[in-house]
């Protein structure tokens, strides 16, 4: 019981936001009948959070390194703008359209990683000009107007689903479960090569009854979501996507000299730069990694929508980072978490979702999620507090 305790509190933000994220579903079947934890919404759901989701993995990189960036709402939709164009007016081929909108993020990241990693600039200054710059460029690509490129492949890419084994006149999708039962052997495999590397390098590890309640209760929580899917359209293409990305994000993060410099500099600059670290090569190619992945964000977000318009992406930018802090990142820098980021994402589309079926307004939206980063950072705070 002690160890559970101790686990609870050096977790307790992410734990306290599973909490948050399960009474607002609570709140939301109740109030719309169930409609809310119907199979479609569901999916409808995890299909709204997925460009969120994709962009904010690499935002909780940024902050952790001590950053932030303002632009991604502008860089999302100006990407999407590009494969867009590139698709409707230039007559392009997916597969080159789709490399070239994914230089054009790397592009930026150069060009971001340059003001603040080479000329020293705040990022915060860097990525607010970034944001007018390429709201700018999001009006000259789209010429003022809303560009649909009606590919069927690119759509698919936003809003396709994978074939189901048992058939498409099947009741239940059998590609679900079969993707979650490899979800669940994947989890199991990697936790328990995880925690035998630690015992070999005499870490601490929790006791095996805490770790085999912690993988059937992750287990159990995986099987539900794919059994919600098999009952609906499948797998989502997107969703794909977003669980390639995530899972890459993190294995940088944790498993490469890379990810480990980023998370030194966010602790303490100096100290990372007397260690021998490449303060400003890891930042530099921290923005380029940023820039690709919000080029990944912006082709499944304009995919699902089917189009690219001047106001694309515009606000998504507070989502994204809310995203991230709302997943346990510290805006202080230092600290954060890939995985978590989901939940964040998850937390902020449920409000947008839940809001939109009972018909509520921008006013309880903006005041609903502006609560929940508060308490979010407040959390970060108070957990900072207890360990000091």
């Amino acid at each position: 019981m002690q160890e559970l305790k101790l686990t609870i509190r050096k977790n307790i933000q992410q734990y306290t936001m599973i909490i948050l994220l399960l009474l607002i579903w609570a709140i939301f079947f109740f109030t719309t009948q169930g409609v809310f934890l119907s199979p479609i919404n569901i999916t409808n759901l995890f299909l709204q959070m997925a460009f969120i989701g994709i962009a904010s993995s690499t935002m909780v990189l940024i902050m952790v390194c001590g950053h932030i960036d303002l632009s991604v709402g502008s860089v999302i939709g100006f990407c999407g703008a590009v494969i867009a164009y590139l698709l409707k007016f230039a007559n392009w081929n997916i597969v080159p359209a789709l490399i070239v909108t994914i230089l054009c993020g790397s592009l930026v990241g150069i060009w971001q990683g340059f003001w603040v990693a080479k000329m020293h600039l705040p990022a915060f200054i860097v990525t607010l000009s970034s944001e007018w710059v390429f709201r700018g460029l999001i009006i000259g690509v789209t010429n003022s107007q809303t560009i649909q490129p009606n590919n069927e492949v690119f759509k698919a890419i936003g809003q396709g689903y994978l074939p189901n084994i048992f058939g498409a006149d099947a009741a239940i999708n059998g590609t679900a479960l079969l993707f979650g039962v490899i979800a669940i052997i994947a989890l199991i495999v990697s936790q328990i090569s995880a925690r035998k590397n630690k015992q070999k390098y005499n870490f601490a590890v929790e006791s095996k009854g805490l770790f085999i309640g912690k993988l059937v209760l992750l287990s159990i929580i995986i099987a539900v979501f794919f059994w919600v899917f098999a009952q609906d359209r499948g797998v989502a293409i997107p969703l794909i996507i977003l669980a390639v990305v995530i899972l890459t994000i993190s294995f940088i993060s944790k498993n490469t000299a890379f990810g480990r410099h980023i998370y030194a500099i966010g602790g303490n600059r100096e100290a990372a730069a007397l260690s021998g670290v490449n303060v400003q090569r890891v930042t530099w190619l921290l923005f380029i990694l940023e820039g690709t992945v919000c080029a990944i964000s912006g082709i499944v977000y304009t995919a699902r929508l089917n189009s690219a318009a001047i106001a694309a992406g515009q606000g998504n930018e507070t989502d994204i980072i809310a995203a991230a802090i709302i997943g346990g990142t510290s805006p202080a820098g230092g600290k954060g978490s890939v995985v978590g980021c989901v939940i964040g994402a998850l937390v902020m589309a449920s409000l947008e979702n839940g809001m939109s079926i009972l018909s509520l307004g921008s006013f309880e939206k903006y005041v609903a999620k502006g609560l929940i980063l508060l308490f979010a950072v407040a959390i970060d705070e108070i957990t900072k507090n207890a360990k000091n």
